[in-house]
């Protein structure tokens, strides 16, 4: 045991050299975190060492990952009356290439596969959506305007995704019916994110105990869990209580904002996002070394899924060139930040047994994920440093200049 005990420690303490050289070095941690993991299973196979299986943790990690990533990002956001244009072009650039991508591939897969194109669309769906946990982390070295539009469209890809996925997968037949309780859905999760919105900022500000921020994350886990149970889009709960946590003082003419004790909840706000960035860091860290072990060096050679890898990956850049240049946003270096990753893997562990596709395995889902990273890799090693302000007149527009 005192021998995993090193291994593990030693392990997370590379994952954060990995991530402060990151903005030096530009490659992403992710890759760095999943070759890790690879090769820590082949030096343990080629010395006989037994490892304890950590691996059926994955989906848990995975989960409370996400969680703690987009709750993160959200907590950076400013949310003004001028940041409707970013707000927009995020929507659009995060919910058109992933409808887009996601019928495009599940034609292709129906074709091929000869199945019906319900279950292809299942398939397809995960390896549309980008990955927030590795967009979002990717992002720190950009300029403000671009570093916010990469965190609110992940976060929103993420959202779209879950909803797209659940809605497809969930419902044997698309009927009036399905989105009529799609749409029940989505009020009952505004509802329930009023409500624990204002109870979790409440506590927040009165909590006098020295131990308050981590039952405030197992609730934020706790009101997730139970949502994904009744298979409410429960991502949206999260991205909204970090927005309002980072933007209630934009409310203070409202009266019942002064019962949370403003000055008060600013002070734990600020702390409360030290602490989820820490815990957000360190959930990643192991989830993508243990994803990495889990690698097998057959699923990254598999010929047989390589091509597909390569064209999906072709087609994600392809469509995100297409649409940033309607949105008027500039290519570089956003073209590059279109990661597939941890969301990816979950939604793909979530396809049940009778809707799984035999080409949409997990040697696609890795190919797919490496070959995007290394696509963010390498755009970003090109990128050169970027100014305070990135060129985007709309998005840098004053509060007083807004027109909106």
């Amino acid at each position: 045991m005192t021998f995993e005990i090193i291994s593990l420690c030693s392990l997370l303490l590379l994952a954060y050299v990995f991530d402060i050289s990151a903005s030096i070095t530009k490659i992403p941690s992710i890759v760095l975190l999943l070759l890790t993991g690879w090769l820590v299973k082949q030096v343990a196979e080629y010395f006989g060492l037994q490892i304890i299986d950590l691996r059926p943790l994955l989906p848990a990690l995975g989960t409370i990952g996400l969680i703690l990533i987009v709750l993160e990002g959200s907590l950076e956001l400013e949310l003004n009356h001028y940041k409707k244009a970013i707000i927009r072009k995020s929507a659009i650039v995060s919910l058109f290439p992933m409808l887009l991508l996601s019928f495009l591939m599940a034609w292709a897969f129906a074709v091929y596969s000869g199945v019906d194109y319900k279950i292809a669309l299942v398939n397809a769906i995960p390896l549309a959506v980008i990955s927030s946990a590795i967009a979002i982390p990717s992002a720190k070295g950009l300029s403000k305007h671009n570093r916010e539009f990469v965190i609110y469209e992940s976060s929103l890809s993420d959202i779209f995704g879950v909803l797209f996925f659940n809605f497809i997968a969930l419902n044997a037949e698309i009927t009036v019916y399905s989105f009529g309780n799609f749409g029940l859905q989505l009020v009952l999760m505004l509802l329930v994110t009023f409500v624990a919105t204002l109870l979790l900022a409440f506590l927040l500000g009165r909590i006098k105990h020295h131990v308050k921020f981590v039952p405030i994350i197992i609730l934020i886990i706790l009101i997730y869990a139970i949502s994904k149970v009744y298979h409410l889009p429960a991502l949206m709960f999260i991205l909204i209580l970090g927005l309002f946590l980072n933007n209630f003082q934009e409310m203070k003419k409202l009266k019942w904002i002064n019962k949370l004790h403003p000055e008060i909840l600013k002070r734990e706000v600020n702390k409360f996002r030290e602490l989820t960035a820490e815990a957000a860091f360190l959930i990643r860290a192991l989830f993508f070394l243990l994803f990495g072990y889990s690698i097998a060096t057959e699923d990254l050679l598999n010929s047989e899924t390589i091509f597909w890898a390569e064209a999906i990956v072709i087609a994600i850049f392809t469509i995100r060139a297409l649409f940033l240049k309607i949105s008027k946003l500039p290519l570089f270096p956003l073209l590059f930040i279109a990661p597939r990753g941890l969301i990816t893997i979950l939604l793909f562990f979530s396809i049940l047994p009778e809707q799984t596709l035999g080409l949409v395995n997990q040697s696609l889902v890795i190919q797919v994920i490496l070959l995007s990273a290394l696509v963010l890799m390498t755009g970003m090693m090109w990128q050169k440093k970027e100014s305070p302000a990135v060129n985007i007149p709309e998005l840098n527009a004053k509060p007083e200049d807004s027109k909106i």
